[in-house]
């Protein structure tokens, strides 16, 4: 199994989001029976609450399907995680310095390398939390966008992983 977790800060806006949409690819490209997909924030102050209404509004509206319970990322997890995606640099920062190993930073990426039409000053999904429902609308545009070129990384690395 090839373990991929989205993180955000709180995981109950942008972190849910990505979980669920990239889920959706998985199991579109037929993969869910060899990709694992979930999420978690880099703080606990949501620990066990749902998604944030305006993420759960904008995914279904959107026709994603989401059961979203936040957590907490743990260093721990590096060891069974193949890759880590930071939904902002502030959270590929803190994900690679809680990393146990150089190997275990290794595994965490932003989610927009991998929008082909996303440049070096675009890094970030902007956090919608303290704005308008269209900051969620926008949240996952970005997560749509990425979506297709990880899924394309993420089909490889299984190749490589199931070989």
């Amino acid at each position: 199994m090839y373990r991929v977790c989205f993180v955000c800060t709180g995981n109950i806006c942008r972190s849910p989001m990505a979980e669920a949409v990239f889920r959706a690819h998985v199991a579109t490209a037929g993969l869910d029976a060899l990709v694992e997909v979930d999420s978690a924030g880099t703080g606990g102050w949501h620990e066990g609450d749902g998604a944030d209404p305006r993420t759960i509004a904008v995914l279904e509206s959107a026709g994603y399907e989401q059961a979203h319970r936040a957590r907490r990322f743990r260093s721990s997890w590096f060891a069974r995680l193949d890759l880590v995606i930071a939904l902002d640099a502030g959270h590929q920062r803190d994900l690679r310095a809680l990393a146990p190993t150089a190997q275990d930073a290794a595994k965490v990426r932003l989610l927009r390398s991998y929008d082909p039409a996303a440049t070096a000053a675009e890094t970030d999904v902007p956090d919608p939390y303290y704005g308008s429902l269209d900051g969620f609308e926008e949240c996952l545009e970005l997560v749509e966008a990425a979506s297709p070129g990880l899924l394309d990384a993420v089909r490889d690395a299984v190749k490589e992983h199931t070989a």
